[in-house]
């Protein structure tokens, strides 16, 4: 079987030289917009200094070719050992899988004790829009359950939406995906 370009995909921290790729992300799909706003290159310049900020945990999925094509990152709070997990992919590179197995093997890092290696966090969570189904579908592949729906918690082209909210424990199971390389 021939491997496929997503299965030379990995894992590396965000570096400073990834905002025109970052740009390139946000360009790519109209519902990046709800990521933050990156229009510009000096934006996205602004958006990879906040992900590398010390409370972040940021890390970039590339191809083949070290691009970064998406992300995984969690904003940790260290008083919890918790964070608050979030993903995106460049729309090219979305529907095959990719972003379940990068955020499958983030958050088991995440989870595993430091003395092991890990980041040491005890709790992760996220929320999705209900109607996201893609968002929903790579939060349950990466072992996150769910907790509960905020009513009307986004305000999403003028209409509010409801909001799912997943939540992973360090003694929940670790998922069957496959998890991605690091780099």
């Amino acid at each position: 079987m021939q491997p496929t370009a997503d299965d030379r995909c990995a894992l590396r921290p965000v570096r400073t030289a990834d905002a025109p790729a970052v740009l390139a992300a946000f360009r790519s799909a109209a519902d990046m917009a709800r990521q933050g706003g990156v229009q510009t290159l000096e934006q996205a310049q602004e958006q990879v200094a906040w992900l590398r900020a010390p409370q972040r945990r940021a890390v970039a999925i590339v191809d083949q070719d070290d691009l970064l094509v998406g992300l995984v990152a969690i904003s940790v709070d260290e008083d919890n050992r918790s964070g608050w997990f979030f993903y995106w992919l460049h729309a090219g590179h979305r529907g095959r899988g990719l972003a379940a197995r990068a955020a499958a093997t983030v958050a088991e890092h995440a989870l595993t004790p430091s003395d092991e290696g890990g980041w040491g966090l005890e709790r992760l969570e996220l929320g999705h829009r209900v109607e996201n189904a893609g968002s929903g579908a790579v939060a349950r592949a990466a072992g996150f359950v769910h907790e509960g729906t905020e009513r009307g918690k986004f305000l999403v082209d003028g209409l509010r939406r409801d909001v799912h909210v997943m939540g992973r424990l360090r003694s929940d199971p670790a998922p069957p995906t496959a998890g991605l390389p690091w780099r």
